[in-house]
């Protein structure tokens, strides 16, 4: 019988690089910076890796379609290296591999790492050369801030909220990241804006405007994991541990069968099920110390409130405004400014959130810190509401 993973990998080591326009540096400088910090930190030998994962989303962009650029950059001596993609949560993806494979048994050390640089193509979104024969199928003319006000337009009619009430809770989304942004020195935008500057930004999709949608950006997140008797042979004396790494896929059922009202998303209610009983939670609205959300829009984050079970349906708004989740509220969500203030490197967004988690566990934070950190969890979605994968990962101390 299958028993989770719940303690069996402990994160020995991460790095993650400053987020912005990276103009006077390629891919391989920013895989380099991420894992030389991580290897620091993991305190071994680069030769005692034993095999590699990297996170690139956008192969044919600016890193190639295979993992060699990793080894090669890394110098990792014949070791087996592989590229793992699936859209925004490719960069959790990549720490699933090798999580999974310590947790298996496979090897004693194991790298993840996720990578995009984006600034470089002068292109304003995502640079996709083709969509594919899915996208294409599905969404010939579709644009990612159209398919999220779509959300934001089912969730207000669903629970008859009036617009400028949902704009507002929204805009405090944003207000908030903006405000903890600047105690990062790693994310991209580093101002903080005032709510009303966000209510009247121009607007992109109705009711998204300027300030409730993500950038892009270059950067680079790594994570060396082990087992925890490893870890603890090392040194490490309470080591982090990966309590949960759950994953669910669309197969259809959204586009096809007219069950589904728009207004959240299936594949992070399945995944973080599945993570909370995978890690022991069972009130995640009480037991969780903060959250690293996929925030792309500022509707995303307030309907994941309630798709991770944080709020209750119908109330994230509320909570929202109530400031729950602001820093020094009583579950905080993107202390370090989130996808909204480091921008999206598609590749790094998810081992960028692990980052931030495993950075407040030890209490390294800074003047970011949080008082009491337990629990964390981070969520990647990639793809749109109706046609999408979602990540859920959840990490703690070993004591």
């Amino acid at each position: 019988m299958a028993s989770g993973i719940k303690d069996k990998v402990a994160i020995l080591g991460m790095g993650c690089t400053t987020f912005g326009e990276h103009w006077d540096k390629g891919p391989e400088d920013l895989m380099v910076e991420a894992f030389e910090e991580a290897l620091a930190d993991a305190k071994i030998a680069r030769s005692e890796i034993q095999a590699a994962w990297m996170g690139n989303a956008l192969d044919d962009i600016n890193v190639g379609n295979s993992a060699l650029p990793l080894a090669h950059a890394l110098r990792l001596k014949t070791i087996p290296v592989s590229r793992v993609e699936n859209m925004c949560a490719t960069g959790s993806e990549a720490l699933r591999a090798a999580v999974y494979a310590v947790a298996a048994g496979a090897v004693d050390f194991a790298l993840a790492l996720g990578v995009e640089k984006l600034k470089d193509t002068g292109y304003g979104g995502l640079p996709l050369r083709t969509k594919g024969l899915a996208n294409d199928l599905w969404l010939p003319y579709g644009s990612a801030p159209g398919s999220f006000a779509q959300l934001a337009g089912a969730y207000a009619a669903k629970h008859r909220l009036n617009g400028d009430d949902l704009k507002r809770a929204m805009a405090h989304v944003s207000w908030k990241s903006h405000q903890n942004a600047v105690q990062n020195p790693r994310a991209h935008l580093r101002k903080a804006v005032d709510v009303e500057t966000i209510l009247k930004a121009p607007m992109i999709a109705d009711p998204l405007g300027l300030y409730d949608c993500c950038g892009v950006s270059d950067g680079a997140a790594a994570a060396i994991v082990t087992t925890p008797e490893i870890a603890r042979g090392l040194g490490v004396v309470n080591p982090v541990t990966v309590k949960a790494v759950q994953l669910s896929a669309s197969h259809g059922w959204e586009m096809q069968y007219e069950a589904w009202d728009g207004s959240y998303v299936l594949n992070t209610r399945e995944a973080a099920k599945r993570a909370y009983a995978e890690a022991g939670v069972r009130n995640p609205a009480t037991e969780l110390s903060l959250t690293e959300v996929h925030d792309c829009f500022s509707i995303t984050e307030l309907v994941t409130m309630e798709d991770l079970g944080l709020s209750e349906e119908g109330y994230a708004p509320r909570d929202i405004l109530d400031g729950r989740y602001d820093r020094a509220g009583a579950q905080p969500c993107q202390p370090d400014g989130g996808l909204k203030c480091f921008g999206h490197p598609i590749g790094a967004s998810g081992l960028r959130m692990a980052y931030e988690v495993y950075t407040q566990l030890l209490g390294r934070a800074g003047s970011r810190q949080l008082d009491k950190v337990d629990l964390g969890l981070t969520h990647n979605l990639g793809g749109a509401p109706f046609n999408s994968v979602a990540a859920v990962s959840i990490f703690g101390r070993l004591h």
